[in-house]
């Protein structure tokens, strides 16, 4: 991974650790988000919770980002991780900070006998999308409507709150795979080689283009096929906040899809993030290998 020297990822224990995880929360989701405070913190690290910190030492001391997740068990009895943040301060984001925080997350996980860590994201983020399915290689496994709430900040105006909810298998063979290709050339030539055929895939929205956005012209699904390609727009922050109307018509979308495609034994496996023009789309699978 380039630039892995010059990032240092560390422990978070101390009460004043926790503090300025606090700032970097407020200064990333804003002063009006639902702020964890520097006490919970502070006591999940001392007992099993994994908070760690990044920094940038070429760069100064201050602490460019970080990650906090708890232990729980599933119903199923699998040992897991809830990964509740992570946060990185908009002038560090180039440094491939967030990979170097969740890649040593991984690490103290499978430290403590864990087998997954789940978390959240909203699903019509692209770069979001491509980090967590195709750099981590989670899995979308379930779908959560409207899941937090009307939430206050600039990331949550405009739609319900729908998240995808992903599981990382830590220890499964193709996250070991991505782990061990996570230098660039090592990760685009693991990722090109699975994605000439798959692009091929039915799709299950049909894209217009109008007004200025990409929108929803149709949602046509082809259950009987084994996998399909779900697309998401580009620019959905700009959207929730200038054309509401057509935000909304794509969360409703691909919540339809999306809740139909988990209930008939679906997985969300890859995401493929169009880098010329933004947005992507997503791979679903009835089986559950992510390859």
């Amino acid at each position: 991974m380039p630039g892995a020297t010059d990032v240092e990822i560390r422990v978070l224990s101390s009460l004043e650790e926790c503090r300025s995880v606090v700032s970097i929360q407020e200064a990333v989701w804003g002063r009006d988000g639902e702020t964890v405070p520097a006490s919970v913190l502070f006591v999940s690290a001392k007992r099993g919770g994994i908070l760690l910190g990044a920094t940038l030492p070429l760069i100064g001391p201050a602490r460019a980002g970080f990650v906090w997740s708890m232990p729980g068990v599933r119903d199923d009895g699998r040992r897991t991780h809830w990964s509740h943040m992570l946060g990185v301060l908009p002038e560090y984001r180039q440094h491939r900070i967030g990979e170097h925080l969740k890649w040593t997350q991984r690490q103290r996980a499978l430290e403590q006998g864990a087998e997954l860590i789940e978390w959240t994201f909203d699903p019509l983020q692209a770069a979001n999308a491509h980090f967590n399915l195709q750099a981590l290689g989670a899995i979308g496994a379930s779908y959560g409507v409207d899941i937090y709430g009307a939430l206050a900040g600039p990331l949550h105006r405009g739609t319900p709150t729908d998240r995808l909810i992903v599981e990382w298998r830590i220890d499964a063979p193709h996250v070991r795979r991505r782990y061990e290709a996570r230098r660039v050339s090592d990760h685009s030539r693991l990722m090109s080689a699975r994605s000439a055929d798959v692009l091929q895939a039915p799709a299950a929205i049909d894209l217009v283009e109008r007004d200025g956005w990409i929108q929803v012209g149709g949602v046509t699904p082809s259950w009987d096929e084994r996998r399909f390609l779900l697309p998401i727009p580009p620019r959905f922050l700009e959207m929730q906040h200038e054309a509401t109307d057509v935000a909304l018509a794509w969360r409703l979308a691909v919540r339809g899809v999306m809740t139909d495609a988990f209930e008939r034994g679906y997985r969300a496996v890859d995401f493929f993030l169009n880098r010329e023009r933004g947005g992507g789309a997503y791979l679903f699978a009835r089986d559950e290998s992510a390859g």
